[in-house]
């Protein structure tokens, strides 16, 4: 097995483990949500801090879930075009996805670096009084899971870019 094939398979097996532990707060947010609705419309009471932590929630939950799904093909692709293109051109296509993919997210990374640093020094909470503090830490999860979704984008380029290779082999 080459280098490369190694490499992408590694960055999968790493997406999957952290896609897996953080799937786990899709029951938290639903268990929140429905509490938080429950103790508004039955009992009339609602905090802010009860309101925040459903975002607190979904914020890692979609940042590190982005790359779980891309790893497992649940993104978003037109299929009207791509449905008629041959193998090889669809594998063509989807290598350059990647690529753009992974240079989008290493810029999203690079520019958040220093809001989240930002973030960090002042100790940034909740605006609003009785909210959740760590504001930062929730910032904190753009450049992570936009390195996350930068390592599943390099493990579809290598994945797609031999694939190509192979059937370019094969159709010769």
């Amino acid at each position: 097995m080459s280098a490369a094939r190694q490499l992408a398979d590694g960055i999968d097996s790493f997406i999957d483990l952290v896609g897996r532990a953080i799937s786990w707060l899709a029951l938290v947010v639903a268990v929140v949500m429905g509490a938080n609705v429950f103790m508004r419309y039955g009992f009339s009471i609602g905090e802010i801090w009860a309101q925040e932590l459903e975002w607190h929630i979904l914020v890692p939950l979609t940042l590190v879930g982005m790359s779980y799904a891309l790893r497992h093909g649940e993104h978003v692709r037109v299929d009207v075009l791509f449905a008629n293109f041959s193998a090889r051109n669809k594998l063509a296509v989807d290598a350059a996805s990647a690529v753009i993919c992974m240079i989008f997210s290493a810029l999203v990374v690079y520019l958040s670096i220093a809001f989240v640093k930002q973030s960090w020094a002042m100790g940034e909470g909740s605006p609003n009084p009785g909210g959740i503090g760590a504001l930062y830490v929730m910032k904190a999860m753009v450049p992570l899971g936009f390195a996350l979704l930068f390592l599943q984008s390099l493990a579809q380029a290598i994945q797609y870019g031999l694939a190509w290779t192979d059937a370019g082999k094969v159709s010769q």
